[in-house]
């Protein structure tokens, strides 16, 4: 089976890719019935010229190959007929930009599948890149204090070499006597936790946050079942919220009274609660004035965020009075950060972390007949018809939502 690792075409240019050099011959030498080649980029973190050392074949057409490995949408034009394509697609949420997507890769009979919907059978996804947008847009965060408060001003991760050089430069700098809440129990929530735990914060718990007042900085990391809370005052359980959130309401405000830095690394899910609202932000109890928006729902739980910002512009303002974007270093408004693109500013360590997860994860089961059934939960078109799981999407390929 030939497999491509093919050039990303989506505009602003994304340097990242599924597989760096090491793990294509890591890939190629597990699975001898593998042949893998790269199709050539000039913007890829990893050079044609890297690959090629590797002894990886590096062309300018992969037509004859059987299965396309990228990461962000391929434009309509440049879809091959009848291959079977890897990338995320942005269609499974019906997103109304790519519903043309969606139409073209059933009516070139491609087999597509979703990054997003590759999950085991427990649910819960392999791979992704949220452990890099947790790492970078806490460090965003951080690096907006500096610049609002002229206490630091640390260089931008898209300037910086890898994980280590961010940690060096974070190793440069000392934080004020604030208090950060963290929400969240997953990838996105664990790297902006490694990031905190190297400034050596201290982390205590949601009782000594919520009624201490502290002479150093400190975190306090929470789950959906702390900042929501049944609406009949029962006790309620993750497992319950997660399957229907109607019946809860959100418990977040006593939290806000008590954070200066909040960092939204948690999943949000249709139907939940929002966190804090336009109202809740007006109240003199709302003590949040930086928010790190890790999770970026534009116009969602986190009221603050308002738009999602750029790697270029990471940075605006959000008045709590008028509602409405000011500067971000205005006088009484809330800084966020709601970069919606993350890990491309760590492009080579992104990269070489979803390639260790996709080698572990999807390319087995090419070689094993699906023995775990990723494939098949993740396959979204065949035969030029939607699979039975994402039949939901019928209506939305036709127009009709």
């Amino acid at each position: 089976m030939k497999f491509s690792i093919i050039k990303e075409r989506k505009n602003p240019p994304d340097r990242r890719v599924v597989f760096s050099p090491l793990k294509l011959v890591e890939a190629q030498n597990k699975f001898l019935g593998a042949k893998f080649k790269v199709e050539s980029s000039d913007i890829r973190v990893f050079s044609d010229k890297e690959y090629k050392a590797s002894g990886i074949e590096v062309v300018n057409d992969v037509s004859d190959c059987d299965v396309m490995i990228g990461v962000k949408e391929v434009p309509i034009e440049n879809l091959i007929p009848n291959k079977k394509y890897f990338f995320f697609s942005h269609t499974i949420k019906k997103q109304s930009y790519n519903r043309k997507l969606l139409k073209a890769v059933l009516e070139k009979n491609i087999e597509l599948y979703d990054h997003e919907t590759i999950i085991g059978s427990n649910g819960f996804r392999l791979i992704g890149f949220g452990y890099y947008a947790g790492l970078v847009g806490a460090y965003n965060g951080i690096r907006a204090l500096g610049l609002r408060e002229a206490l630091f001003n640390l260089p931008k991760v898209e300037s910086l070499a890898d994980l280590k050089a961010v940690k060096a430069a974070l190793d440069k700098i000392q934080l004020p006597n604030i208090k950060i809440l963290l929400s969240g129990t997953g990838k996105v929530a664990r790297g902006a936790k490694e990031i905190l735990d190297h400034l050596k914060i201290k982390q205590v718990s949601d009782a000594l946050y919520l009624t201490t007042k502290f002479t150093e900085p400190v975190y306090c990391l929470v789950d959906v079942m702390e900042y929501n809370k049944r609406k009949d005052g029962k006790v309620g359980n993750a497992e319950e919220f997660y399957k229907d959130a109607t019946g809860y309401e959100s418990n977040f405000m006593p939290y806000a009274k008590e954070t200066d830095f909040f960092i939204a690394g948690h999943f949000y899910g249709t139907g939940a609660p929002y966190l804090f609202t336009r109202e809740d932000t007006k109240s003199p109890n709302f003590n949040i004035n930086l928010v790190a928006d890790i999770s970026c729902d534009v116009d969602g739980p986190v009221a603050s965020t308002l738009r999602a910002s750029t790697i270029a512009e990471p940075f605006y303002g959000y008045d709590p009075e008028s509602e409405s974007e000011v500067a971000y270093n205005a006088k009484d408004a809330i800084t966020v950060m709601a970069v919606d693109n993350l890990p491309c500013e760590l492009p080579k360590d992104a990269s070489e972390g979803f390639g260790e997860q996709f080698l572990q994860h999807v390319i087995p089961a090419f070689f094993n007949n699906d023995a775990d059934g990723v494939l098949e939960r993740a396959r979204i078109t065949q035969n030029g018809k939607l699979t039975e799981r994402f039949s939901y999407l019928q209506n939305y390929v036709n127009g009709k939502e």
